[in-house]
Formats: structure tokens, sequence, C-alpha cells
């Protein structure tokens, strides 16, 4: 069986600082066509912000993206998943929080994020092989 960050690492993972703006961390997302971002302070996982923490905390807010920091608005302290997690595992995690990122730890180690499309590709390929 295969653990989750076999999927993603070879895969660069992506971060803001805590203190970074929101326009900040939308624009790197935007470059990267990544829908979310793990948030670090002082180098350790503080949070996590999306694409649908922009619209549901900043803009329907009436937040200004230029002045808002990504810790006023970030998922903090997330649910994280170990490296050697199974793809079933993170697909009932999602399921039952309404997540669509998980951020994976080792420890204290932020080693990647994998989100709910690519765990559904991973299924898929899984199926295609044992079919």
């Amino acid at each position: 069986m295969t653990g989750i960050y076999d999927i993603v690492k070879n895969r660069r993972t992506y971060s803001v600082d805590a203190n970074q703006s929101v326009f900040e961390a939308s624009r790197l997302m935007a470059e990267q066509n990544i829908g979310a971002v793990a948030v670090l302070r002082d180098g350790r996982l503080a949070g996590i912000f999306s694409e649908r923490d922009v619209v549901k905390r900043v803009v329907a807010n009436g937040r200004i993206p230029g002045t808002t920091k990504v810790s006023e608005v970030m998922t903090a302290n997330p649910r994280v998943v170990a490296p050697e997690e199974s793809v079933e595992e993170c697909l009932f995690i999602m399921r039952e929080f309404g997540f669509r990122h998980l951020p994976i730890c080792n420890g204290h180690e932020l080693m990647g994020l994998i989100s709910l499309r690519d765990l559904l590709l991973q299924t898929h390929v899984q199926q295609r092989a044992s079919a």
C-alpha cells in the first residue's frame, strides 16, 4: 500500500509566512495554479490558507487583501496526517471534516500538502491497476 507522501514527494510544497498579506498569498496561489498553501510561523506549520478562505473570510467580509494578514483569515492549527497515512484514511478525514487539503507532517516538519483531487486521482490509478 502506498503512503500519501509518495503521491506528492516529487512536488514542491508552497508556503507563506503568517505575516504575509492575503494579496501576496493569493498571488502565489494564482501563479502556481494551486488551491491552498501551508502557513508557517517561525518555520512551523501554523495554518492553511485556501481559495475558500479568500472568498469566505476576506471578500465576503469586505476585508482588504493588501492589508489583511494571512494569519487573520487562515484555518489555524489544521489537522495533519503522517507521511505513511493511507489514501482511504485521508479521504475519510476530508469527508468527515469538510477539508479539501491536508498537510503531511513528520512530527513538526511539514513534508507536503495533499488535496482531495490528488487523492481521487490516486484512487482512480489504483482502481485501474487492479482491474
